[in-house]
């Protein structure tokens, strides 16, 4: 099973991914989140990823292609897949249907995520995440806050802004990468 997420960022994808995942004994693949543990590593795809990143930007194709592609052969053996921010573009969901059609795979499913603009903004502003990566846990300062300000209720760990939530103007800029290159 196959499952894409799609949706700008700050609608919820990581949140329903994670939901579907546990209900499932499914695999999220977010490839935002192999970016950042690469960052925070401060591995070779860590730092060429967050030359695009810290700036709003999309990281190209051919490192995110390479990366989910590595990720998917990985993961060949696993009962549920859900791809979590990826495809982002045209070129990424056409070099993603040759990877699985190699294969003899296909999606499963696609599912849109849509949320109003300012929300968006408003949510990713306030969004917290844990610090443990083996937890992930997201809160949100006025939604949902975590019990003890600025520590994960699951873990205890210390909750983190995401360093591309800090900018509106970043935050903006992605939002019109979006409508720009993955919406259509």
């Amino acid at each position: 099973m196959l499952i894409i997420l799609l949706g700008a960022q700050g609608t919820g994808k990581g949140t329903v991914a994670g939901i579907l995942s546990k209900q499932n004994n499914w695999v999220q693949l977010s490839t935002g989140d192999i970016f950042r543990e690469n960052i925070a590593k401060g591995t070779e795809l860590g730092v060429e990823a967050d030359k695009y990143i810290s700036k709003g930007c999309l990281v190209p194709d051919e490192i995110t292609v390479s990366m989910v592609e590595k990720r998917l052969e990985e993961l060949k053996n696993e009962k549920g897949i859900i791809l979590d921010g990826f495809p982002r573009t045209l070129s990424q969901a056409e070099k993603l249907d040759e990877i699985l059609a190699n294969k003899g795979e296909k999606v499963d499913w696609v599912i849109n995520l849509e949320t109003p603009r300012e929300e968006i903004i408003t949510r990713m502003l306030n969004r917290r995440v844990c610090s443990n990566q083996a937890c992930k846990a997201t809160y949100n300062l006025v939604l949902h806050p975590s019990k003890v300000e600025g520590i994960c209720d699951i873990c205890g760990s210390e909750l983190i802004r995401r360093a591309d939530d800090s900018d509106s103007s970043a935050i903006e800029k992605r939002l019109e990468i979006y409508d720009k290159e993955t919406k259509p």
